[in-house]
This record gives C-alpha cells, sequence and structure tokens, in this order.
C-alpha cells in the first residue's frame, strides 16, 4: 500500500494494494499489522459505519467533543470530496483542512485521526461511503462546524449542497472557540 502524508499531522491517504483482472478486484479494506506499521494508525477501531447520500449532499463538518473518534473512511460507490479540518486551537495546523477525491475507482482512503473535524460531499449521482470509528457514536457528545466557514476555506465543488437542519446551523471556528 501507498501511505501519502498530508499537511495535517497524523492525517493520511491511503492508496491500498488492488490485485485486478477481467474477473474483477481484490483489496485488503484493513489489516491491523499493515495498517498500524505503514500508516500508523495504531488505535483500535470499536465501530463499522455505511451511509448512502445523493449528489450534492453535505454531511459535515463534524466531531466528538469528550471522546474523539479517529476514522478511517472509503467509498465503494461513487465519489465524494473527503476534507479534514484541524480544530485544536493549539496546534500550529489549526483553522487548515485536507481534502481527497475518495471513489470507488481510485480505491483510496483517508485517516482522520481523533481530534479533528470530518465532512464531505457527494459528488457523483449516488455515493456508499464506509468509516471505520475509534471509539462509538454518542449523540450527546457530538460537535461540528459549519461547511462554508470563510476562515477555513474549503472548496466543496459545490455551490448549494443540500444539508440537514443540524449542519446548516453550525457555528464558525472562530465561534467555536471564543
Amino acid at each position: 500500500m501507498n501511505v501519502i502524508a498530508t499537511k495535517l499531522p497524523g492525517v493520511v491517504i491511503i492508496e491500498p494494494k488492488v490485485f485486478g483482472d477481467q474477473r474483477g478486484f481484490f483489496l485488503e479494506s484493513f489489516q491491523a499489522e499493515r495498517y498500524r506499521e505503514e500508516a500508523g494508525i495504531e488505535l483500535d477501531f470499536v465501530q463499522d459505519n455505511h451511509s448512502r447520500s445523493s449528489r450534492g449532499v453535505l454531511r459535515g463538518l463534524h466531531y466528538q467533543v469528550k471522546k474523539p473518534q479517529g476514522k478511517l473512511v472509503r467509498v465503494v460507490r461513487g465519489e465524494v470530496l473527503d476534507v479534514a479540518v484541524d480544530i485544536n486551537p493549539d496546534s500550529p495546523t489549526y483553522g487548515q483542512h485536507e481534502a481527497v477525491i475518495l471513489s470507488e475507482d481510485n480505491y483510496r482512503q483517508f485517516w482522520v485521526p481523533p481530534g479533528y473535524a470530518h465532512g464531505f460531499v457527494v459528488l457523483s449521482e449516488v455515493a456508499d461511503f464506509e468509516y471505520k470509528c475509534t471509539d462509538y457514536y454518542d449523540p450527546s457528545d457530538e460537535g461540528g462546524v459549519i461547511w462554508n466557514d470563510p476562515d477555513i476555506g474549503i472548496d466543496w465543488k459545490i455551490d448549494q449542497p443540500q444539508l440537514s437542519a443540524k449542519d446548516s446551523v453550525l457555528p464558525t471556528l472562530a465561534q467555536l472557540h471564543k
């Protein structure tokens, strides 16, 4: 597998080795020892999630406050723009983001360690998004940052995304850390 470092500490893009022929393909989507040694993912995963969304749906930017989750994300159908944002005010990369296209064709994965906000927007007609989490989801512990925060400056590749009611009223990063 190929591991690509990003400007955000601990955040990496993973390109798994894909074995394919006229019958189809095979890849390991996770192998604990290899991901620990090659990608630096040392946390255990406790929950796997799968979501399906249509074109223009934007989910995020989300994080857990007291029990932060690391997420290993991938797309098994369609294409998304996936984003991690450093929300730690003590970090030298505070307010910076990393964005990557994940698709069924490029097989890429994105490791978003605990302590980052995460979100994605669907660029294809539909996308199936799978992610492994290092802690259990707790709705009473969720936090978020508004998707179009001008101080973060994410180019979502879409002008008017479909948002949940909850995601449409999230604070900016500056409001979060007043």
